[in-house]
C-alpha cells in the first residue's frame, strides 16, 4: 500500500469496499482531493457502526464532491460531511439534486426518530444515549452547497483536471463521472451501472475506453430473471377484480414506483386491464413522480414519443397520490377492488405497515414485492412464508397471497455487466471492482479475467493506488 503524498494522482477506497453500501472513494489530484460519492453504510448493526467512524482525511480539506447518483448509499453521509468541516461544492445532475432536496431531509429526520426511540429504550449498546448521525436542518444545510451539471458539459476539479457526467440508466440522474487527470488519462467513476430498456430513462452510455475503471457488482454474481413484469402484473390485476381484492404494493420511492406506473398505464392504453383505483400513498414517491415529470434531459426515445402522442406514462387511468394521514387511514375502510403503492420498499418501515396491519388476514389481499428483500427486513419474512409476523406490538396472521415482481432490478446482473464491458475497444490499465458482497465480486471477476483478459483488483477499506 502506498501512501498518498507520494503520488501526483491516486484513488484510495474508503467505503463500498467488498460490501455493498457507502460509496466513498477519494481521488488525489495533484495534491488536491476530490471525493466521489458519501453515502450510508446500510444493513445490519455492524456495518451501520461505520458511519460515525472517522471519514479517513480532513473534511475540511476536501475541494470538491462529485454524487454519481441520489440512492442513500451514496449520498447518505453528506450532511455529516458538511457539518465536519467540508465547505466546497457538492455537484451532481439536475435530477439528483432534486431528488436530494427530497430524501436528505427525511433521511435526518428518520435519523432524529430513531434516536430518539433508542433512547427511550435504554440507548446505545454501552447505555449511553445515543446521538442521531445527523439532524434534519443539518441535512437541510448541507443542500446548500450543491451545485445542478447537466450531462456531457466538461467542467474544471482542482488540480487541473476535468469531469463531465454520462448517463449510467440506474435511476432518475444516475450517471458515470468521466474525471480527466491534468495529463490527459482519466477514470471512469461508474457508481451503479443501470439496465438497458428500464422505462422513460436513457439506457446506460456505450464507453470505449478509459485508462482507469471503477465498476461495480451488486449481481456479479447472478442474472435477472427474464419474467415479463406486465404479464405477472396483468394476472395480478385480473384476479384482484375478480374477488374485489385488494393488492398491497411496498414499493421504493425513487425508481420503482414510477415503472410500476408506467407498466400500469401500458397495460390500461392496451385495453388488457380494466380500471381500478390505484393509491400512491408515499408522499416522497408522489415527490419523485414530479422531479420525473419536470426533466426531460433523463428521458429516453420511447417516452419522448408517449409524450409528443399525449400520454402520461407515469400517470394511469385511476390514480390518486394520497397526500395527507387522514387520507392514508381512510383506505383502509375501503372495498377492493384497489391497489395501494406504498413505502417502505422492504416493509421495514413507513405507511406500508398500516396497510399491511389491516389487510394481511384477508385471503383476498395481494402483498406484491417488486424488489430484493434484505435479511432481516418484514419483506423477506413474508416471502419466506412466514405464517404470522409482528406488526405495531401485535400479532397478524398471514392469509394474503405473497407475490413477487422478479424482473425489476436497477442494477445490471452479471450478463448486462459483461456486455457493458465487452463495448470497450481497449482494456483499460486497471479496473477495480467495488460495491458488491466479496462472492459476486469474485464471480465477476473471474468472467472478466476470462472473457476480457484485464487486470483487475478487488479493494479492500481504505486501500489506496497510484493512477
Amino acid at each position: 500500500m502506498h501512501t498518498m503524498d507520494a503520488m501526483s494522482q491516486s484513488v484510495t477506497f474508503l467505503g463500498a469496499a467488498e460490501t455493498v453500501t457507502g460509496s466513498r472513494h477519494l481521488l488525489n489530484l495533484d495534491g488536491h482531493k476530490v471525493l466521489v460519492d458519501c453515502g450510508l453504510f446500510q444493513g445490519g448493526r455492524q456495518l451501520e457502526r461505520l458511519n460515525y467512524e472517522p471519514f479517513g482525511f480532513e473534511p475540511s480539506e476536501l475541494e470538491a464532491v462529485v454524487i454519481t447518483h441520489a440512492h442513500m448509499d451514496h449520498i447518505g453521509l453528506l450532511p455529516r460531511l458538511v457539518r465536519e468541516g467540508f465547505t466546497g461544492p457538492i455537484y451532481a445532475t439536475h435530477a439528483t439534486v432534486d431528488l436530494s432536496q427530497i430524501s436528505l431531509p427525511d433521511s435526518g429526520r428518520l435519523q432524529e426518530e430513531e434516536a430518539r426511540y433508542r433512547n427511550r429504550h435504554g440507548g446505545g449498546p454501552d447505555g449511553r444515549p445515543v446521538r442521531p448521525l445527523y439532524t434534519e436542518s443539518e441535512a437541510f444545510a448541507c443542500l446548500k452547497q450543491f451545485r445542478k451539471v447537466p450531462y456531457g458539459e466538461f467542467h474544471d476539479l482542482p488540480g487541473k483536471a476535468k469531469w463531465r457526467y454520462l448517463p449510467a440508466g440506474h435511476i432518475l440522474g444516475s450517471a458515470f463521472a468521466e474525471i480527466y487527470f491534468a495529463n490527459g488519462e482519466r477514470i471512469l467513476m461508474s457508481g451503479d451501472l443501470g439496465r438497458f430498456n428500464i422505462p422513460f430513462i436513457k439506457d446506460p452510455t456505450a464507453i470505449d475506453f478509459a485508462e482507469y475503471l471503477v465498476v461495480e457488482s451488486t449481481y456479479g454474481d447472478r442474472l435477472h430473471s427474464h419474467e415479463d413484469p406486465m404479464a405477472k402484473l396483468e394476472e395480478i390485476i385480473k384476479r384482484a377484480v375478480h374477488t374485489g381484492g385488494v393488492i398491497l404494493v411496498p414499493s421504493f420511492a425513487i425508481g420503482r414506483t414510477q415503472e410500476l406506473l408506467y407498466y400500469i398505464s401500458r397495460l390500461q392504453n392496451e385495453g388488457r386491464i380494466p380500471r381500478i383505483p390505484i393509491f400512491v400513498d408515499s408522499p416522497m414517491a408522489t415527490s419523485v413522480t414530479r422531479v420525473l415529470e419536470r426533466s426531460p434531459e433523463e428521458f429516453d426515445a420511447e417516452t419522448e414519443e408517449a409524450l409528443r402522442e399525449h400520454l402520461n406514462l407515469m400517470e394511469p387511468q385511476g390514480v390518486q397520490f394520497v397526500k395527507d394521514k387522514e387520507q392514508s387511514k381512510a383506505l383502509n375502510s375501503q372495498r377492493g377492488p384497489l391497489m395501494i403503492i406504498s413505502g417502505s420498499g422492504m416493509a421495514n418501515g413507513g405507511r406500508i405497515i398500516y396497510h399491511l396491519l389491516h389487510r394481511l388476514e384477508d385471503p383476498s389481499t395481494t402483498v406484491l414485492f417488486t424488489g430484493y428483500q434484505a435479511e432481516g427486513t418484514l419483506g423477506r419474512r413474508l416471502l419466506e412464508e412466514a405464517s404470522s409476523v409482528h406488526l405495531l406490538g401485535q400479532f397478524v396472521e398471514v392469509r394474503a397471497n405473497i407475490e413477487r415482481l422478479n424482473a425489476l432490478s436497477a442494477h445490471a446482473d452479471q450478463g448486462e455487466i459483461l456486455a457493458w464491458l465487452h463495448g470497450f475497444k481497449q482494456k483499460p490499465r486497471r479496473t477495480f471492482i467495488v460495491h458488491g458482497e466479496p462472492p459476486a465480486q469474485a464471480a465477476l471477476a473471474e468472467k472478466i479475467r476470462t472473457e476480457l483478459g484485464w487486470e483487475l483488483v478487488i479493494p479492500f477499506k481504505g486501500e489506496s493506488f497510484p493512477l
